[in-house]
């Protein structure tokens, strides 16, 4: 045991910290999420009242990540997780008064989800680029699939512990206890004594806001993985009609809905582990295209389902093959991208995950509103697969990555001319 501990990365204390801490992050969000679904849907029984709590966390995405990715790379990233998580604490404490105070207008909950979403658009990209300080370089592939199964673990539990508190005690529990868990998110976060600086001197302009945008751009690997994912879930998301699936078509409640917002997680949380003890070795791009089209056809299944057992295993199924798209996908950007650009590529998959996940919720309430959920479900989950094959054909570099450590010292392919009428960045 002792040995094992020796080789592990939790020796190092500053991970074993920021892993409590993202731990506490992400229960509280997920937490919050079943309640803020719920209540929605009980006060306007609208599809598309659901796609606008994911459109009102993105528009701050889309606003702000760029700028994020600036502030990340020019402070210390330990102070701007800080303070977000504060602003995070804030929200659940406003959303906590709403429902003390009986208020039944959603817009109020829009206007908090846009103050939560501009934190995150800023909290992200710190996050991301503050991981290769706490370990070794040779132990970022390992902390990598710690980081990802620290987060599955509180998204399995956090939509179950949901559920319950809000069966058990209503909002102002669910509420309670989020803003409980983002206080010790910022003690944990304040403790750690890493200090990143200033990675970045070049002076803020629009130049180095978009700096991000054009060396993924430029980095075919990168282009190629982050916006495989951005399609992918944007077209086979299904997130935001859970508590649709769960009230209407699997005839269950909020404990219902906890369930399935976790069985994602839960099969995820089973390839991060496998992961950060068995590293994915060899064929890792054409693994990631396996494993985008299993989460396709799991979606699928999960679409045309109305067994809650049938939908919890797909669900499963799913979330497990995201992961290793979330690993490869992570680990080819930390690999690929020098210290005092990281915060600014950071934000660029900030936007990509933000588009992905809540324009993709946005997208999916607007088309069950006018088809209902089960066909928006599985037109998605078509969507996805087509992506798949399409970005097979349109990045080779992609589907020829061998192991994912050596993906970025590969020599670059000769570049084509460019056309003159393409779009630059």
């Amino acid at each position: 045991m002792a040995n094992a501990l020796s080789t592990s990365v939790f020796r190092h204390r500053d991970f074993r910290l920021y892993q409590i801490a993202r731990l506490c992050a992400v229960l509280a969000a997920q937490i919050e999420s079943v309640a803020i679904g719920w209540q929605v849907y009980e006060l306007t029984g609208s599809a598309l009242a659901l796609g606008y709590t994911g459109l009102a966390q993105f528009l701050p995405f889309l606003a702000f990540s760029l700028l994020g990715g600036q502030v990340a790379d020019r402070f210390d990233r330990r102070r701007i997780l800080a303070i977000c998580q504060t602003v995070m604490l804030v929200c659940s404490l406003l959303l906590l008064s709403f429902t003390l105070g009986h208020v039944t207008d959603v817009r109020f909950v829009y206007g908090v989800l846009v103050l939560f979403g501009t934190a995150r658009a800023f909290y992200a990209p710190a996050g991301s680029a503050l991981t290769p300080y706490l370990v070794p370089p040779g132990e970022l592939t390992r902390a990598v699939a710690v980081n990802s199964t620290t987060w599955q673990v509180a998204t399995i539990a956090g939509p179950a512990v949901g559920g319950l508190l809000y069966g058990w005690l209503g909002g102002k529990g669910v509420y309670i206890a989020s803003a409980s868990l983002c206080a010790l998110t910022v003690v944990w976060i304040l403790s750690l004594k890493v200090r990143t600086g200033s990675a970045s001197r070049e002076p803020i302009s629009l130049n180095t806001l978009v700096a991000g945008l054009r060396f993924v751009r430029q980095k075919r690997l990168l282009l190629g993985s982050l916006t495989l994912d951005l399609f992918a879930v944007l077209l086979g998301g299904a997130v935001a009609l859970l508590p649709i699936y769960a009230r209407d078509v699997l005839h269950t409640g909020p404990w219902g809905l906890g369930l399935l917002r976790s069985a994602p997680a839960a099969g995820a949380a089973v390839v991060a582990v496998l992961l950060a003890f068995r590293p994915l070795g060899g064929n890792a791009g054409w693994k990631m295209f396996g494993a985008v089209a299993v989460f396709g056809a799991a979606t699928l299944v999960f679409g045309l389902s109305t067994s809650l057992p049938l939908s919890l295993v797909a669900l499963a199924i799913g979330g497990a093959a995201d992961m290793v798209s979330v690993v490869v996908r992570h680990t080819l950007e930390l690999v690929s991208t020098p210290d005092d650009m990281r915060g600014r590529v950071g934000a660029v998959n900030t936007m990509c995950i933000g588009a992905s996940n809540e324009l993709g919720e946005f997208r999916a309430g607007s088309l069950a509103e006018a088809l209902g959920a089960v066909h928006a479900v599985v037109i998605g989950a078509v969507g996805t697969l087509i992506v798949v094959g399409l970005w097979a054909w349109l990045f080779p570099e992609l589907r020829d990555v061998d192991r994912l450590e050596s993906a970025a010292h590969r020599p670059p392919p000769e570049p084509e001319p460019e056309p003159a009428d393409a779009p630059s960045v």
